[in-house]
């Protein structure tokens, strides 16, 4: 390896090392340290996203659907930024042999590294997916990029000690319980369900190939973060706009008579898959639930089902995981979420 291709690479890793880091702290790790403190001290984080201080989400219409886009965009367009800028720099500064050796295995290994990788991030689902893209387009294994994506949500250590300090540090307890398997569990099964296709062997690129002054670094980032840009967002913000419009459908009056009944944490926990919200937003979600009157084990189905998947993000990985992978993945959550309603019934009723 010559003087200026180990420069060159030793330059994007420490471009791409400053990204994460900077950005992470700016964007997540900052504001949650002082978030957690606000949640000790009140017991809240602020309102739900859902439908404020109602019993109920606004009637279907074109208000409904620009202002639940506006308020969830408002809460997430940083971290949006970040993510589309970390996918894109994967793929632009980081060695494709070096996603190869940590993420391309189809064992357990690399299952298990994609979702300590994930943790730090701390993002929503959405904000999550355009890494995951750009983990995928650098081959790493569909496990391995699914326990990225999923670890994200839920396993975010901020998260958690929200749960802990709004709604029970038992609820915490209950989330970390279930999330360790449906993290590490879902990455293991989607090496699993994919196709040998899908586990495409890195083609490692030639040293000529690889950029090696800065402005050839820097073009071909911002053309991949174009690309994908101009390839997500649009869908996104579609579909965004259309669950805004139908979130009183898919959540309807909330009170006392929507109880620990099978078919109300069935259906909550169909909705919560399907719909979208910013990270940590199921904790005010639920809070406001519970304190209208709802019974906890719908309550607890939403827990875990509104953060790790959702209608617009499984759209923004159509191109990159198979779509029979994406719909037993979202088969499995709903499952997990009645798992944890059954749980909380049992514990808690």
């Amino acid at each position: 390896m010559s003087v200026a291709f180990r420069s060159s690479r030793t330059m994007r890793w420490s471009v791409f090392a400053l990204l994460v880091v900077a950005g992470l702290f700016y964007v997540k790790w900052y504001p949650y340290y002082g978030r957690a403190f606000d949640a000790a001290a009140h017991h809240s984080i602020g309102s739900s996203i859902l439908m404020g201080t109602a019993d109920a989400a606004p009637t279907p219409s074109w208000d409904a659907a620009l202002g639940y886009a506006l308020a969830y965009g408002k809460a997430i367009w940083k971290a949006m930024i970040l993510g589309l800028l970390i996918g894109s720099a994967v793929q632009a500064l980081i060695p494709a042999s070096a996603v190869h050796r940590a993420l391309a295995g189809s064992g357990f290994r690399s299952t298990l590294a994609g979702g300590l990788l994930g943790i730090p991030g701390m993002m929503c689902t959405c904000c999550a997916a355009p890494v995951v893209v750009g983990l995928r387009r650098q081959n790493a294994a569909p496990g391995a990029a699914v326990a990225f994506w999923l670890s994200n949500t839920m396993l975010n250590p901020a998260t958690l000690v929200f749960t802990g300090f709004v709604l029970g540090w038992q609820w915490t307890a209950l989330r970390l319980a279930l999330s360790v398997p449906m993290v590490f569990g879902l990455g293991w099964l989607a090496n699993r369900v994919a196709a040998p296709a899908d586990h495409v062997a890195v083609q490692v690129p030639r040293e000529e190939d690889e950029p090696r002054t800065l402005g050839q670094t820097a073009v071909r980032w911002m053309r991949i973060f174009g690309g994908m840009t101009l390839r997500l967002i649009p869908e996104y913000l579609v579909i965004v706009l259309l669950l805004g419009a139908a979130r009183a459908w898919m959540f309807p009056h909330i009170g006392p008579d929507i109880g620990n009944e099978w078919f109300w944490v069935l259906a909550l926990a169909l909705a919560g898959m399907l719909f979208v919200i910013p990270t940590a937003g199921e904790v005010p979600i639920v809070q406001a639930m519970l304190t209208l009157g709802m019974g906890v084990a719908p309550a607890a189905a939403l827990m875990m089902t509104l953060p790790p998947v959702s209608l617009p993000s499984l759209a923004m990985l159509g191109r990159s995981l198979p779509l029979r992978l994406l719909l037993s993945l979202a088969a499995a959550v709903v499952s997990f979420g009645v798992f944890a309603a059954a749980i909380a019934a049992a514990l808690w009723a």
